[in-house]
């Protein structure tokens, strides 16, 4: 008879469990900043992969572009996340609510490319010579370059994002991307370039940066972890596993991907420990440091990319990153 009760016990509280409703899950929204691509390959595998559901998590990543401000819709309340935070500075210098919470990327993917055979192969021999930029980097780490290596600014044209120009002209010089614009210039023209990474000049920057507001970290720290946890696991897979779930969803929001430009864009953030490196090889993937913070401001301050006395403490939080997560998963 006991047994029988224990045994009834059981099949209710089974019943039970049944008819409960599940637990809805928590609604976050994603701003990345420009559309679909490998740079962006760890996210895009946290959802297809389900880490982000495994945390109680339903993430919605919407793509960004030339046209779209995703800053602005982070401060309309209408983002939670964002990628942002390559200029976070700029929260504590504005007095904005929010601020940096992880950096996906420990060093910046930006680059300098030159045609080969032009002896334009180090960022000492393009003192002086035209190179063709866009008003934001004009701002950024131009300064830093024409600091370091005595450029000035009559040497800047404008880049139009356009690869003609530069194609056009073999002494042609232009900013780019790590991962797109050396392998869409070899696809078309045939050659390999010459591809100068900022970072291997000493720029301190760090980017992929995820950003959101105090006043979601002061109500739902836990959904800031979640996301974040996820996010950094999302990374590792894509980058030490099978990168084909994030892929399928990338070339589905992006139809202009191709599987090729994904391969190589991945490929080029292993190689130059984009993702990997300094503080994520022993604090994980999203490290950031004070001391890494306070480099670049001092460096950004002397230049005068960000005016003196700025409280740049303000401008981050470590609270949500360097806890070793996903340290195990890496090879």
């Amino acid at each position: 008879m006991r047994r029988l009760v224990a045994l009834l016990g059981i099949v209710v509280s089974l019943a039970c469990l049944a008819l409960a409703p599940a637990h809805a899950q928590d609604q976050v929204s994603f701003g990345i900043d420009w559309v679909a691509e490998a740079e962006y390959g760890g996210y895009y595998q946290a959802l297809a992969t389900g880490l982000y559901a495994q945390r109680g998590l339903a993430v919605t990543i919407r793509q960004g572009g030339p046209q779209v401000n995703q800053m602005q819709l982070m401060m309309a309340g209408r983002l939670d996340f964002n990628l942002g935070g390559g200029r976070a500075i700029e929260f504590a210098q504005q007095n904005l609510p929010f601020v940096a919470i992880a950096a996906i990327f420990q060093k910046d993917p930006s680059v300098l490319i030159a045609h080969p055979g032009t002896g334009d192969d180090s960022f000492a021999t393009l003192k002086g010579k035209p190179i063709m930029i866009s008003g934001d980097t004009r701002a950024g780490w131009w300064r830093f370059l024409a600091a370091k290596f005595g450029y000035s600014d009559s040497q800047i044209r404008t880049y139009s994002f356009n690869l003609a120009p530069f194609l056009a002209t073999k002494d042609a010089i232009q900013q780019g991307y790590l991962g797109s614009e050396p392998f869409s210039i070899e696809q078309k023209a045939g050659f390999k370039p010459v591809v100068l990474l900022i970072a291997d000049a000493g720029y301190p920057g760090y980017a992929n940066i995820v950003t959101t507001s105090r006043k979601l970290i002061a109500e739902k720290p836990d959904v800031v972890q979640r996301f974040i946890n996820a996010s950094i696991e999302g990374w590792y897979s894509y980058l030490d596993g099978d990168p084909t779930p994030a892929n399928k969803l990338i070339k589905a929001e992006n139809p202009e991907m191709t599987d090729a430009l994904l391969a190589y864009g991945r490929a080029a953030m292993q190689a130059h420990g984009i993702v990997k490196s300094g503080d994520a090889l022993h604090m994980g993937i999203g490290a950031m440091t004070d001391v890494r913070w306070r480099e670049f401001y001092q460096v950004t301050s002397t230049l005068g990319m960000y005016p003196k006395g700025i409280d740049y403490q303000r401008a981050y939080t470590l609270r949500f990153v360097d806890r070793g997560v996903g340290l195990h998963q890496s090879p």
